[in-house]
């Protein structure tokens, strides 16, 4: 308890110096490598599959966007992102495409839920909606 303590304190003190800056270091060591974690579950539940690829194009610090690419054809955009504790995957049209998405709604968890099963079972369902 003394060591949560003292971490809370130094955050404290961390943000009222510079806030910008405690947020990006804050984001790097807790968000960041959350985001990583789901972004290679996402690449591992394809890993069998040579066809398929996820081109990252259109990514910020806070959302991994990537198009999948099958037999190197231009298809949908997967975005992986967090908001409040919670992981997001999602699909849109992409330009250049001849695919078409029905349907828009993420998949969501809360972040300790998402293993690779639900990874699996998010692009599963994620690829279903696609239809030429």
């Amino acid at each position: 308890m003394p060591q949560d303590n003292f971490a809370r304190e130094c955050d404290r003190l961390s943000k009222i110096v510079d806030g910008p800056q405690f947020e990006r270091l804050r984001w790097d060591r807790n968000e960041g490598p959350m985001l990583a974690r789901l972004v290679a579950l996402a690449n591992s539940a394809l890993e069998a599959r040579g066809e398929f690829e996820l081109a990252e194009e259109g990514s910020t610090s806070a959302i991994k966007r990537f198009v999948l690419k099958i037999h190197s054809i231009r298809t949908v955009a997967i975005s992986i992102w967090l908001k409040e504790g919670l992981a997001y995957v999602g699909a849109e049209q992409i330009d250049r495409s001849p695919y078409r998405l029905a349907g828009v709604d993420p998949h969501m968890a809360e972040f300790s839920a998402v293993d690779e099963v639900w990874m699996a079972s998010a692009l599963q369902d994620l690829f279903s909606r696609v239809s030429n």
